[in-house]
């Protein structure tokens, strides 16, 4: 008789930022039906208490950008469960202005969410991931992390830029307490929002024409990959800036 396979990240604790809702939603279950006890993290308490209940999780209310928000849920995290194996900085926000448009007052709002929030949860959680005996830390970075994007702003590229290395300077200065700090960099991810953006024919065959496979991501794909980043079979993947984007930083 087979024994029932308990799940890659049985026994694991995480917490994924951004969760209530799409990518952030997606990585959230697929960890719970992993085996992992996961911490949905968002400002949306309605979407984030649903998501929760849904996969069996906890719900944490979190402002990515408040430092007060991130001590609280530490606080909260220790007391539930009293350790943490993997944090998934996901939470992301994109104003799409050109850089000749754009107020030095919507480079400071991405810059909160998308660099301040990594940092801060870093800064906040390495006491417990190295309480924990050491685990994983997934950063949510971007194809345009990797290279300038003809099709994406600038500030965008340069938050996301931020949190590529951002990512390599906690991994080779916190791998001797077992912590491993990767970051995932998709292309386009096929998500309600990027529908709407891409009803026009001539630009999804524009966005389409940039990836070698010759499709859009899928919310799977990259939940997929964070399950391997988070999981017991990456142990000695560190510092690995991985690519989630059929080919679009290789052409």
């Amino acid at each position: 008789m087979c024994e029932s396979n308990p799940g890659r990240l049985a026994g694991k604790v995480a917490l994924v930022t951004g969760g209530a809702q799409g990518l952030g939603a997606a990585i959230a279950g697929l960890f719970a039906r992993q085996g992992a006890l996961v911490f949905v993290a968002d400002t949306q308490a309605g979407l984030g208490t649903g998501t929760a209940a849904k996969i069996g999780g906890e719900f944490l209310a979190l402002d990515v950008t408040r430092e007060e928000s991130w001590v609280a849920a530490r606080a909260a995290v220790e007391e539930s469960a009293g350790r943490l194996d993997v944090l998934v900085n996901n939470a992301g926000i994109n104003i799409r202005e050109p850089i000749e448009e754009m107020p030095a007052e919507n480079l400071d709002k991405m810059l909160a969410v998308n660099v301040r929030g990594p940092f801060l949860g870093i800064k906040h959680f390495l006491p417990l991931l190295r309480k924990s005996g050491g685990g994983s830390i997934i950063n949510m970075s971007s194809v345009c992390g990797l290279v300038g994007h003809r099709y994406t702003t600038e500030a965008y590229t340069v938050t996301k830029g931020a949190v590529t290395l951002l990512t390599k300077a906690v991994a080779v200065r916190h791998a001797k307490d077992g912590i491993r700090c990767n970051s995932i960099h998709p292309s386009t991810v096929d998500t309600p929002l990027v529908r709407d953006l891409l009803k026009n024919p001539e630009r999804r065959l524009e966005r389409l024409g940039e990836v070698p496979l010759g499709r859009l991501a899928t919310e799977a794909d990259v939940a997929n990959a964070a399950l391997f980043l988070a999981s017991d079979e990456a142990a000695f993947v560190n510092g690995v800036a991985l690519p989630v984007d059929g080919g679009t930083a290789a052409d």
